[in-house]
């Protein structure tokens, strides 16, 4: 655990110095404040719940977005720079290597993610909110944004190139976002399958409601651990190469 932490804490401090790191969470916020501005108050009249639902479906968007980039260079930046070698002689284990990237990552994001909470504070101004929406929102956002930096890991664990390892993450995360849609297509029991599947519709809507259903939580650690596995397996095999 002590070597998933030090991993991890390297990752974090990585992201956070560097010009990359405030590049990317300085256009988040930015993006995110402009949006609930312009786009969520500016929406006439409306309750306060209603407001803080459309609040959350938008953070849930841009925060799946932004995960491509920071996932890209957390596991092609170190191959690009020849630093990969050094974790694969060092002896740390590689399912170490991968959740220690992973939390340091998310790390980051959740510390982005929280910057926002000042927005549903603007509600408040001129209605009321509930704590509990609040709070299940911001966890599913947090767990969505989980998986999809697994997904972005197994992404950049696919290449050398950061450029191709932010490709390799929208095919993959777009491709799960839109099998919602095939489900609205296909007869049953494949429409049933390919909803449950999709990233973000169906998961998704209970937490923006102020909802927590099991089934949903772990349908995001699922998908979280499948793709840490897979990246995991990935670097297996890189090490033997």
């Amino acid at each position: 655990m002590r070597s998933i932490w030090l991993i991890a804490r390297r990752e974090f401090v990585s992201i956070v110095r560097s010009p990359l790191g405030f590049i990317i969470g300085s256009i988040y916020l930015a993006v995110v404040g402009l949006y609930f501005n312009g786009f969520v108050l500016g929406n006439g009249e409306q309750y306060s719940s209603d407001v803080l639902s459309d609040f959350f479906y938008a953070l849930s968007g841009f925060t799946m977005f932004f995960t491509v980039f920071i996932s890209m260079g957390t596991l092609a930046k170190e191959r690009e720079n020849g630093t990969i070698a050094l974790l694969l002689t060092s002896p740390l284990q590689d399912y170490q290597i991968i959740l220690g990237k992973f939390f340091g990552a998310w790390g980051f994001l959740v510390l982005l993610t929280l910057a926002t909470l000042y927005l549903p504070l603007l509600i408040m101004v001129h209605g009321k909110i509930s704590w509990g929406h609040v709070m299940a929102g911001y966890g599913g956002v947090i767990l969505l944004g989980g998986a999809s930096l697994a997904i972005g890991l197994f992404g950049s664990s696919l290449t050398r190139s950061q450029i191709v390892a932010i490709f390799v993450t929208l095919g993959i995360g777009t491709s799960m976002v839109l099998l919602w849609k095939l489900g609205r297509l296909a007869d049953r029991p494949l429409n049933d399958i390919y909803a449950y599947l999709a990233l973000h519709n169906l998961h998704f809507m209970s937490f923006r409601s102020g909802k927590v259903h099991l089934r949903d939580i772990a349908y995001y650690l699922s998908v979280t651990t499948f793709f840490l596995f897979l990246a995991t397996r990935m670097l297996e095999s890189r090490r033997w190469r």
